[in-house]
């Protein structure tokens, strides 16, 4: 078949097909390997079939937080305009980042942390933001995951996959020793990003909308 042909859900079909095909027996639930997958199809990169982390029911527990209509909030625009807003919009979810709001800035500068983390702070504020994306920020995560040790945040789930040298491994290693006290996903290592972490997000909005 001629890729220049082909409509937007061919060419969706025959990369998860391609996937499928590569990944062989790799072991995962069918609910986990929507996730894995979709990760994989959006970075070209098999690595993540190894290195993703779920939480004991967290596919099920993140569907339910979606159907029941809560807010998502993201590290990064990138990630904000990387998930799809209207199969969540059909549960009334809305989805938000703080990153660049004026009083976010205005209040890290006050305190001198990282836009990141007074975004955080902000988010958790609002009772409707149950969903967390972090997909760039380590200091985000280990903000978020301060703020919940402190009972100022109750997520009813964080996907962390932020990327880099400095922090990304660490906090991440951080959330996953959480021991699914919080519902999470996700991966060890270096790897991750705005686009893996709104994959994510899309994963379980098609499966919510499917259930």
């Amino acid at each position: 078949m001629d890729s220049l042909t082909m409509k937007p859900e061919e060419i969706e079909a025959e990369s998860f097909r391609i996937i499928d095909q590569e990944a062989g027996d790799h072991g995962w639930p069918e609910a986990e390997w929507q996730v894995v997958r979709r990760s994989i199809h959006t970075s070209a990169d098999f690595e993540y079939a190894g290195s993703m982390v779920f939480s004991d029911g967290v596919v099920e527990k993140a569907v339910a937080a979606i159907k029941s209509g809560c807010a998502i909030v993201t590290d990064t625009n990138m990630a904000l305009s990387g998930i799809g807003k209207a199969r969540l919009a059909s549960f009334g979810c809305r989805t938000v980042c703080h990153v660049a709001d004026p009083d976010v800035a205005e209040a890290a500068h006050s305190y001198g942390v990282t836009r990141s983390v007074a975004a955080m702070r902000k988010a958790v504020a609002s009772p409707d933001n149950r969903i967390f994306v972090i997909g760039n920020a380590p200091t985000a995560l280990f903000e978020l995951l301060r703020l919940v040790s402190e009972g100022v945040a109750q997520p009813a789930l964080i996907i962390g996959l932020p990327v880099g040298f400095v922090g990304a491994e660490e906090s991440k290693k951080a959330l996953a020793a959480t021991d699914g006290s919080i519902p999470f996903i996700t991966n060890m290592g270096r790897k991750g990003g705005s686009n893996v972490a709104a994959a994510v997000v899309n994963a379980l909005a098609i499966i919510a909308a499917g259930t």
